[in-house]
């Protein structure tokens, strides 16, 4: 009892100090939203005190919170294709800050954002990866876009086909759902492959939220949300060129460009050509490193906006061909060879239209129509296995949203969902083609109450129910609360339900790479899980300048999951329903502090227990690392002319699947993997016509030799190209330059 009035009085003594150093702590905030001429709230705004580096972006609903710098009153506000905005302020707080379309920015004003920044204002766990952030390494699609973020994961799904698959609270990308501008996307045979199906050039930014999502966008969401959007039509009229090439033989062409017809109705086009043509086999095994591929892809957006109406539509089509295998499969030397050849061949289109109708703007009251359709064709051919799959997706989204008092305000609407996957596959040798049709429609509606005092605290619950033709009713319950008592200390918790429908060979087709028998039980359930979530953002000042500093905390609790087991028979593959226990741990925290105007750094380490239960012992995922560090630093010159970046990942070691035992007695790999580190860097020169820029991606060196199992003899029944759990190549150098033109 004694102890514990001890510690109570030093800690009443701690927090006395801490709250009398008028300099240690953030003491105030400016609190405001960014708006257009039309009223149009504009989400990552870049909002800085003049003469200062010290800013802020604001997030998804253009509010933002700014951090006062004694002294400055001046806050100058920018953002594509508007003209940037001084505001002089008097001490209230919200402000209102409106932009004007006009001049574009210089890619100077864009590279000066801060960059990683978490939205202070949001509910959830979120942040943004900003124009900043995707400048920073070439970021040739959004694969490519979180190699110094923290949060995510980026890691090859196999040693054949290129595909790239990414890691979220310690969970496959799976359990992520993949937006394009709120409207769901990238599902099913789409997702194998979906990050390389956007060009980083076309995205404008990217939000990232953590664990049990909003129940607008459906049940889906497990782990997280990731959210992408394009670049706009609305900036002023201008031509965007972006060239690129690096050592490993791959070569690109970005293109945007957009045009006013009036003051109400713009448009805009998206190009994206991809061509690899050099053939590489690193560690000599006789596969080819990376597959080569050529990709189109094409998006047209069109706008169109009055007082009390709005309208969006988006068409995209992607065109995609890869080609792989044995090297002998490109020489003409051997032309009575058998080699192993891997073709996949992909047409994809996809549309959406947005409609918004304001009724009451005072009180935010509008009703939305979100209209989405994509299909999905694909045929692959790995050696004599064979898959193709002709997928149709529609989306329908009616919502309507309103602020019933000042500190309430409710959201609500109905949706309804249909998949129709043609699938045609061999998987073993001799037998003709089989078929796997699946068909599922899914309605539902959902109803979501927010209570904010003053962004001192807000509660979010969001309820929603549905119904599938396969799985009959279930109902989706989901909580955020964020509690500020501040302006320095922001605390969040979330908790929620998730469900996801699972389409075995659509989505892991890849694992026919290998000579592993492909076993796939029947009546597979729906996957379920609870996800509940703890976060904490802390922000001072620390010897004059700002130290960021954040820690979480998820759990993720599947009551089924799809396992996919590779243990139990390590010539095999076995897709069965979760027999027993399945859960992940993940612990992160994450600083960033500017130890000057022109020297920028942050730190994040993160920890990951992911377990499930493989024939009745519950044991680690494979391939999955025990922990990640992160260490990422941006220099840039005075005047802002040039900029360094530097980011070192440091990954854990993991369990491998079970080996098997050669004939030699040997283990046919080893039982677990070691601890790699990866570096990547890249220098900028900034003008106001564009940028150039050259860097090097995984300077280490580091790359799992020996990345696919008997490479040498591809059709007998060791071999096996998807136990990949580091790079599959040394290091890569690029260079690019980017052009922009007013019209």
């Amino acid at each position: 009892m004694i102890l514990q009035k001890q510690y109570l009085l030093l800690l009443r003594t701690v927090l006395f100090i801490l709250l009398s150093f008028d300099g240690f702590l953030l003491q105030a905030q400016v609190r405001g939203v960014v708006q257009n001429t039309e009223g149009e709230t504009i989400a990552g705004a870049n909002i800085v005190w003049a003469g200062t580096n010290k800013g802020t972006v604001s997030d998804e609903k253009g509010d933002f919170l700014l951090e006062r710098v004694l002294g400055k009153t001046e806050i100058v506000t920018s953002y594509v294709g508007y003209v940037n905005d001084t505001l002089h302020w008097n001490g209230e707080s919200p402000v209102v800050i409106v932009l004007r379309e006009g001049i574009l920015m210089s890619d100077v004003e864009i590279a000066s954002r801060r960059t990683g920044m978490k939205l202070e204002l949001a509910t959830s766990n979120t942040e943004l990866i900003g124009t900043a952030d995707l400048l920073r390494f070439a970021c040739c699609n959004l694969g490519e876009s979180f190699s110094a973020n923290p949060s995510v994961d980026v890691s090859y799904s196999d040693a054949a086909t290129g595909a790239k698959q990414i890691k979220l609270l310690g969970l496959s990308g799976k359990y992520v759902q993949m937006l394009n501008e709120n409207v769901p996307t990238f599902r099913g045979a789409a997702t194998p492959f979906a990050l390389g199906y956007v060009p980083g050039p076309w995205m404008q930014s990217i939000q990232v939220s953590k664990g049990a999502s909003t129940v607008k966008n459906g049940y889906e969401s497990i782990t997280g949300q990731i959210n992408i959007e394009f670049l706009k039509p609305q900036s002023e009229e201008a031509l965007g060129l972006n060239l690129y090439g690096d050592s490993k033989g791959k070569a690109e062409t970005n293109m945007d460009v957009n045009y006013h017809l009036n003051d109400k109705l713009s448009t805009g086009l998206l190009v994206h050509m991809e061509n690899g043509f050099l053939e590489h086999d690193m560690n000599h095994d006789g596969f080819l490193d990376m597959p080569l591929m050529k990709q189109y892809n094409i998006l047209n957006r069109w706008m169109y906006h009055t007082d009390l109406y709005a309208l969006q539509a988006i068409i995209k089509g992607i065109g995609e061909r890869r080609h792989g295998g044995n090297t002998q499969t490109f020489s003409h030397a051997h032309p009575d060879a058998n080699p192993y050849s891997i073709n996949i061949g992909t047409n994809r289109w996809e549309s959406f239209v947005k409609n918004a109708y304001f009724i009451n703007p005072d009180k935010g009251s509008n009703v939305a129509l979100i209209l989405s359709e994509s299909r999905h064709m694909q045929e692959a051919a790995y050696g004599w296995k064979r898959y193709s799959v002709d997928e149709f997706n529609g989306y329908a989204s009616l919502m309507y949203e309103t602020d019933i008092a000042d500190t309430h305000s409710l959201s609500t609407g109905i949706s309804l969902n249909y998949d129709n996957f043609q699938q045609n596959y061999t998987l073993v040798a001799d037998k003709p083609y089989e078929g796997a049709d699946e068909k599922e429609r899914v309605s539902g509606a959902y109803l979501q109450y927010t209570f904010n005092l003053n962004d001192k605290f807000v509660a979010m619950g969001g309820f929603r129910a549905d119904y599938s033709n396969l799985f009959g009713a279930f109902v989706t319950p989901r909580a955020h609360i964020k509690w500020a008592p501040n302006d320095f200390f922001t605390l969040r918790a979330s908790g929620g339900k998730g469900y996801r429908t699972p389409h075995v060979l659509a989505e892991n087709h890849y694992m026919m790479a290998s000579s592993r028998f492909i076993v796939i039980d029947e009546h597979l359930h729906q996957e379920e899980a609870w996800n509940s979530g703890l976060s904490s953002s802390f922000q001072c000042h620390l010897f004059g300048r700002s130290l960021v500093l954040n820690l979480e905390y998820y759990y993720t609790h599947f009551i089924n999951q799809l396992v996919a087991d590779l243990d139990t028979d390590p010539h095999s593959v076995h897709f069965h329903n979760l027999q027993g226990t399945a859960f992940s741990h993940t612990l992160q925290a994450d600083a960033s502090y500017e130890f000057s105007d022109v020297v920028s750094v942050s730190a994040a380490w993160r920890l990951m227990d992911a377990r499930t239960t493989y024939n009745g012992s519950l044991r680690e995922l494979p391939l999955t690392s025990h922990y990640k560090g992160l260490l990422s630093g941006t220099w840039k010159s005075p005047l802002e002319l040039w900029q360094v970046d530097v980011t070192l990942q440091m990954n854990g070691g993991g369990r491998m699947p079970d080996p098997y035992m050669l004939v030699d007695g040997s283990l046919s790999w080893n039982e677990t993997y070691k601890p790699y580190q990866i570096l990547n860097a890249q220098v900028m020169r900034l003008f106001r016509w564009g940028s150039i820029y050259a860097g090097g991606e995984n300077l280490t060196g580091t790359y799992q030799e020996h990345s696919i199992i008997d490479a040498a003899n591809p059709w007998g029944g060791n071999f096996d190209s998807t136990l990949i759990w580091g790079p599959l190549e040394k290091a890569m150098f690029y260079a690019g330059i980017r052009f922009k033109f007013q019209h």
